[in-house]
């Protein structure tokens, strides 16, 4: 996190990191908070397959990954996921069918900065499958995957890693 060093009140080179969640500046007292943000992750399920995507930009450019995204200001976590679900997939979904699971605090890493976020999952089950056409510059690929074939390792974030740890055995 080392990144920031000019203090953006004052302009000098005195900007320090506590080395968890907050840089200060001991000339004018300035301080800068790095607060978790919240995220949602989606699955998206049909019987016993979920649908997954595969990463097309960093982080973890060609990891498989949940449909979703950050919370926007003024947004709920359900109005995230319909959103990301309509930006990633071209799909709109009921928001009184997304059914919250859990949440996981995560660590999201883009250009040398360290994100921590409280990853919000839910799922939404869906009554056939479906295919859709990729936005490229998010997603190289978009498939169905038998949850016992899914291997948690192949998964872009050690959130998500770790829910699918929980949920494959409760499921």
């Amino acid at each position: 996190m080392k990144i920031l060093k000019y203090c953006p009140n004052c302009g000098r080179e005195s900007l320090h990191w506590d080395g968890e969640k907050k840089w200060s500046c001991p000339l004018c007292q300035f301080t800068l908070y790095n607060n978790v943000a919240g995220a949602v992750a989606v699955v998206i399920r049909h019987k016993d397959e979920i649908y997954l995507t595969r990463r097309e930009r960093e982080p973890k450019r060609g990891k498989l990954d949940l449909a979703g995204g950050f919370i926007d200001p003024r947004e709920s976590a359900e109005e995230a996921c319909k959103r990301e679900l309509y930006e990633e997939l071209q799909i709109t979904v009921d928001e009184s069918r997304l059914h919250y699971l859990a949440s996981l605090p995560n660590i999201y890493q883009y250009k040398e900065i360290d994100y921590h976020t409280i990853d919000l999952f839910y799922e939404y089950r869906v009554e056939e499958k479906f295919q859709v056409s990729l936005e490229a510059s998010e997603i190289s690929e978009a498939f169905w995957i038998p949850l016992q074939e899914l291997d948690p390792e192949d998964l872009a974030f050690d959130s998500q890693k770790t829910f699918f740890n929980h949920y494959l055995n409760n499921k």
